[in-house]
């Protein structure tokens, strides 16, 4: 297939690809058990994810009583990660139209990146949990190249054009980190209207509004400069 306007997609993983919230959150609630915080809901943990591990967690303790030592972060982190990778991919899915869009863009000659700012070995583990590594030239986390360069900066997302050997680009994401990491970046932005929103739908600010992954690749086609 040939005239395809873009020769590199960047997607964002968590809410974006793969409906992640359903093991995070009990991930976030064992944390917050630790030091007897109520748990929140798997509809509010929609809403605290986005900026990585570190931010997930300070929202839910502030949503749930307020911040604590650093010594109990670190704890809490720790109880966090470790529930989480013990059942990373225990119930979560790629969206609807995942597969689907991955294959159209295969056979559009796209090279597919993955710009998450979930840590690179859980993202990597996650993705050979659910038999979509193969899909990927090349997946950043948030710490490849450090935290300080994760999005909104856009830093990952221009050494994984590089990666794929450059062309156009285009950012798919569901977050304010990654509208503002592809417009640094110079790059086209679709935003998800499904996924984990940190504001509301309209005020994300993407090139184009995509109802569910089914509609990716004909809102891409459209998008012709």
């Amino acid at each position: 297939m040939t005239n395809f306007p873009f020769d590199i997609i960047l997607f964002d993983l968590d809410g974006t690809l793969v409906d992640s919230a359903r093991d995070l959150c009990p991930a976030v609630n064992h944390a917050l058990g630790v030091i007897g915080r109520a748990p929140v809901s798997e509809s509010a943990t929609r809403n605290m994810i986005g900026g990585g591990t570190d931010m997930m967690l300070t929202r839910a303790l502030e949503a749930t009583g307020g911040l604590v030592s650093e010594a109990d972060y670190e704890r809490l982190t720790a109880a966090l990660l470790d529930h989480y990778w013990a059942n990373i991919a225990t119930n979560t899915v790629p969206f609807p139209g995942c597969h689907e869009a991955l294959d159209l863009l295969d056979r559009h000659g796209c090279e597919l990146a993955i710009c998450t700012n979930k840590s690179e070995k859980p993202a990597r583990e996650l993705l050979d949990a659910l038999g979509l590594t193969h899909r990927f030239a090349v997946i950043y986390g948030g710490d490849t190249l450090g935290r300080e360069r994760a999005k909104p900066l856009p830093d990952m997302l221009q050494a994984a054009i590089a990666d794929c050997g450059g062309g156009r680009a285009a950012m798919i994401g569901d977050s304010t980190y990654d509208m503002r990491a592809g417009r640094a970046a110079g790059v086209t932005v679709v935003a998800c209207r499904f996924g984990y929103h940190d504001v509301p739908v309209s005020e994300l600010g993407g090139d184009v509004l995509i109802d569910d992954l089914y509609h990716l690749v004909p809102a891409l086609e459209n998008l012709s400069c």
